[in-house]
């Protein structure tokens, strides 16, 4: 079964669906209220996060467990969640975002 990435207004949504529509319906059926931006059919049935992408390679701290803490504290909320973020490691906006991102995608 195919892996998609779709990214909404909101979110980066990834799921395992037999073809786009199936896809669709799933983010759909999650966020009602979502934009869908962007659908990609992944070239494999894997999703990996590059930690050299996101600046973490050599840190002396686990940005993904800030970055999971900063999401829980927001429920989710992205934006609120890169601030606080930011505040906490002192990173810029750009960073903050992705390491966000990246880890709103693994389910915090």
């Amino acid at each position: 079964m195919p892996l998609y990435e779709i990214e909404t207004d909101a979110h980066i949504f990834i799921t395992w669906a037999d073809n786009e529509p199936a896809a669709t319906d799933a983010l759909v059926d999650a966020y009602p209220t979502d934009t869908i931006l962007r659908l990609t059919r992944r070239p494999r049935n894997s999703w990996v996060i590059s930690k050299s992408a996101l600046g973490s390679v050599g840190t002396p701290i686990d940005m993904c467990s800030i970055a999971r803490d900063c999401l829980s504290k927001s429920s989710g909320d992205k934006l609120h969640a890169i601030r606080l973020y930011m505040a906490e490691t002192g990173s810029d906006l750009e960073k903050a975002r992705r390491i966000i991102e990246s880890n709103m995608v693994m389910g915090w």
